[in-house]
C-alpha cells in the first residue's frame, strides 16, 4: 500500500524532533552534527534565538493577509534587499523554484513587451538544476529531472558548461536570455571562474540578452560575500534567491532591475503566500545579521578554516576522496567511492551531509558554525572514510 506521504524521496532512516545551531536531535535523543543545512538553507543554523523571537513576534499579531493588500513587512524586506543588491524592485515567492519561473517569465515578457515577441529562446548549461517545475526542469534538460514528463517547454538552448566558442556562436541577436548559477550546487558545487562571469555579461550586454543568476543555493553569504556573483565584480539584469534568506522559513525572491521588470505590471503575475508578513519577517531579521561586513570576514575565515581540514582529510584517505572544490561555506568533496556510501558512512558517525552531482558530498554548514564544530565534522568524516577503507 502506498504511504499516506507520497513516497518521491529516498528518505534517511532518522526523524528530527529539535535543533540548536549545528546540531540535531532524533527522536530518541540521539545527536546529529548537521553540515548539510537542509540542502544549504539553515544559514544561521537551527533556531536562531533571534529569528525564533522575531517569527514569534510576527506570529503573534498578524500571519496572512494576501497581496490585495499592502504587506509592510515585504516591503521593509524588499527596501534592506534593494539597498544591498543591483536590484530596483523585486517580487517574493515561497521558494526558489518559484523565483526561477518568474524569472523565465520577466526575459519572455521583456521582448514581448519591446515588439519582439519570437525573442523567446534562453541559453541554460549542463549540469545545472533550477527547480522542479516543467519550465525548470525544461531548462536544466537532465534526463533524471525530464525523463517521463515531457512534452517540455520549448524555447531552452542547454549549452555544455565551459564551452566558450559553442555559447559564442549560439548567443546572438535571437536569444532573449542567459541563465547561470554562479556556483553549480546540484551539478556536484562548480564554480564558474570569474572570468566566465565577466564575459557573460560582457556578450549578453553586446546582444541585449537578460543575463539571469541562480543564486538560490549560493547566495546569502553561503560564499563570504552577500551573493556569490560579487567576488566577480559583474551584476545581473536578474536573480534568484530564497533558501538562506529565509533560514528554514519558505521564502524566495525574484530581484531585478527596472529595466528588466518593466513589462511585469499588475496582473502580470501573482502568488497568493508569497512575501507574506510572517516569512518576510524572518527574510528581514536573516538580512540584518548575514550582510554585516564582520558576519561575513567570519564566514570566510571559517571557510578558510574548514576547507583547510577537509584538504587533509582527503590527503589522509586517497582511495576514497578525490578533491576538493568550491567557494566559502559551500564545498564538495569529490569521492572516489560512491558518494551515497559516504553520507550514509558519516550517518553511522552522527553526521549530516549532502549527496550532490558529480559524485561529490556536498558540505553546506550554517554560515555561524563554530571552529569547534568544524573540527568535530571532519574528525567525524575521518572516521567514516576510515569504515569505508575496512569495508
Amino acid at each position: 500500500m502506498i504511504p499516506a506521504v507520497m513516497p518521491t524521496y529516498s528518505r534517511a532512516p532518522m526523524s528530527f524532533e529539535s535543533g540548536e545551531g549545528s546540531w540535531l536531535v532524533d527522536r530518541d535523543g540521539t545527536r546529529y552534527l548537521d553540515i548539510g543545512g537542509g540542502i544549504a538553507v539553515t544559514a544561521l543554523g537551527h533556531a536562531h534565538p533571534k529569528l525564533v523571537e522575531v517569527l514569534a513576534e510576527q506570529a503573534g499579531k498578524l500571519w496572512h493577509t494576501s497581496n490585495l493588500y499592502h504587506v509592510p513587512q515585504q516591503e521593509a524586506l524588499a527596501e534592506k534587499l534593494r539597498d544591498a543588491t543591483f536590484a530596483d524592485t523585486m517580487f517574493f515567492t515561497n521558494s526558489g523554484n518559484e523565483a526561477m519561473e518568474m524569472a523565465i517569465k520577466m526575459v519572455r515578457k521583456y521582448w514581448f513587451e519591446k515588439g519582439q515577441p519570437d525573442r523567446t529562446k534562453i541559453i541554460t548549461f549542463t549540469g545545472s538544476f533550477h527547480g522542479r517545475s516543467i519550465a525548470n526542469i525544461s531548462a536544466a534538460a537532465s534526463e533524471k529531472l525530464t525523463q517521463g514528463f515531457g512534452p517540455l517547454l520549448e524555447g531552452f538552448v542547454n549549452l555544455e558548461a565551459g564551452d566558450h566558442d559553442a555559447l559564442q556562436a549560439a548567443l546572438d541577436d535571437t536569444v532573449a536570455g542567459v541563465i547561470v548559477e554562479p556556483v553549480q550546487g546540484e551539478g556536484g558545487i562548480i564554480p564558474l571562474p570569474d572570468a566566465c562571469l565577466k564575459g557573460l555579461r560582457d556578450m549578453c550586454d553586446s546582444t541585449g540578452a537578460l543575463l539571469v543568476f541562480d543564486e538560490i543555493q549560493c547566495g546569502v553569504g553561503r560564499t563570504g560575500k552577500l551573493f556569490a556573483h560579487e567576488w566577480a565584480g559583474v551584476t545581473p539584469d536578474i536573480m534568484a534567491v530564497a533558501k538562506g534568506i529565509g533560514n528554514g522559513f519558505p521564502l524566495g525572491a525574484c530581484l531585478a532591475t527596472e529595466d528588466a521588470a518593466s513589462g511585469m505590471g499588475a496582473g502580470s503575475h501573482g502568488s497568493t503566500y508569497g512575501g507574506n508578513p510572517l516569512a518576510c519577517a524572518v527574510g528581514s531579521a536573516v538580512m540584518d545579521l548575514v550582510n554585516d561586513d564582520a558576519f561575513l570576514g567570519e564566514v570566510n575565515r571559517k571557510a578558510g578554516l574548514m576547507r583547510q581540514k577537509l584538504e587533509g582529510l582527503v590527503a589522509s584517505h586517497p582511495d576514497i576522496f578525490e578533491l576538493v572544490r568550491g567557494a566559502g561555506l559551500m564545498l564538495g568533496i569529490k569521492c572516489k567511492v560512491p558518494n551515497a556510501d559516504v553520507v550514509n558512512a558519516g550517518y553511522a558517525q552522527h553526521l549530516l551531509t549532502v549527496p550532490g552531482g558529480d559524485n561529490v558530498v556536498r558540505v553546506l554548514p550554517a554560515l555561524n558554525i563554530s571552529d569547534d564544530d568544524i573540527a568535530e565534522a571532519v574528525a567525524r568524516l575521518d572516521r567514516a572514510a576510515t569504515a569505508l577503507e575496512a569495508a
